[in-house]
């Protein structure tokens, strides 16, 4: 019988490298996937505990006091189980009454408890309760995104952007659209009326994470006017980030005014330069696409100007002011006075040193 042959300590054979990452990545695979079935049969648990305590409330015409009751023994008889408070077995409840089973097969069984429980608190109407709940299982919002984009109502956001993405990128148009919002809300910059792109740009890096949080999930920042040096001259990208998802660049313009079919211009220019020099095709990167982020846009106008692109271009608003009262904002400056400031600032000439 022939001896197996046992490597001598301290040395590693060729390839043992690669099978040692390999089987790390197995077993990391395998915990992730563990998981998400211990946190899908856990929700799927409290729904069915929520649906049994509403079958006995509505038959027998229990009150609060049972619930309380049920809490207490519950604990006692699962001392190491947590999420039996009688707060948690009212949201168990709520959950049952709110969501239509089979739950196992739906997002929001994906979700932590967490996350169900801000879903419960917020939103009343089983649409926006999915929309939130799919976008947070397929993004990995964290509870804190999660809560900003109901609050800033994403829903009412999303889809509305007009882009040349059909045309442009294909079948891949859809999953890049869903990146894009319109409007973005900016009120979290309590920018100053009279403000400038340069303003709104430096208000939007100092106020990062906030931005990020706005854009969605995948989006890493790269720099604020970004160097794209063309033939000897250099030109300066406002915003750009890489998008981790999808792969691949993503370039913001800012405007203060009105889209005009110029801007797409630059925009345009910009991205090819961005596809020319740092896109990377054999690391899968899929082409630039940029976004112009105005204050108004005329859709019209819009559409007609991007049937002149083969660039991926999107042309999507922002919101600084919703929350101040109407005589407020008809105090501020319009449009075409922010306009006015920005082409003034530009056309002056910097000041010495």
């Amino acid at each position: 019988m022939t001896e197996p042959v046992v490597p001598e300590v301290g040395r590693v054979p060729v390839g043992y490298g690669e099978l040692l990452e390999l089987v790390k990545g197995e077993v990391q695979a395998a915990r992730v996937q563990a998981a998400r079935v211990v946190n899908t049969e856990l929700v799927v648990l409290y729904w069915r505990i929520g649906t049994l305590i509403r079958q006995r409330r509505a038959e027998q015409g229990w009150g609060t006091k049972v619930v309380e009751r049920l809490a207490a023994d519950l604990r006692s008889e699962f001392p190491g189980m947590r999420g039996f408070s009688p707060r948690n077995l009212v949201y168990m409840q709520t959950f049952a009454g709110a969501v239509e089973g089979p739950v196992a097969q739906q997002a929001v069984a994906q979700l932590p408890w967490g996350h169900v429980t801000v879903l419960l608190d917020k939103l009343d109407d089983p649409g926006e309760r999915d929309f939130y709940a799919s976008r947070a299982a397929s993004y990995g919002w964290s509870r804190a995104v999660l809560t900003h984009h109901i609050t800033t109502g994403l829903h009412r956001r999303s889809g509305e952007v007009v882009t040349n993405f059909s045309a442009t990128l294909g079948a891949e148009s859809g999953l890049v659209t869903e990146i894009v919002q319109d409007p973005y809300n900016l009120d979290f910059l309590a920018l100053e009326p009279g403000f400038t792109e340069r303003h709104l740009e430096d208000a939007l890096v100092a106020r990062l994470t906030h931005f990020l949080a706005e854009l969605g999930e995948g989006f890493a920042f790269v720099g604020r006017q970004y160097r794209l040096t063309v033939d000897g001259e250099d030109f300066f990208a406002d915003l750009l980030f890489f998008h981790l998802g999808l792969r691949r660049y993503i370039v913001f313009e800012l405007k203060v005014g009105a889209a005009a079919p110029a801007h797409l211009g630059q925009l345009s220019f910009y991205v090819n330069v961005v596809d020319d020099l740092m896109r990377r095709p054999e690391h899968d990167d899929g082409p630039t696409i940029g976004i112009l982020l105005a204050a108004t846009r005329n859709d019209v106008v819009v559409e007609y100007a991007l049937r002149g692109f083969d660039t991926p271009l999107a042309v999507s608003t922002y919101r600084t002011t919703a929350a101040l009262p109407d005589e407020v904002r008809a105090a501020l400056p319009s449009v075409e006075d922010l306009t006015d400031v920005v082409r003034h600032a530009r056309d002056e000439p910097p000041a010495s040193s």
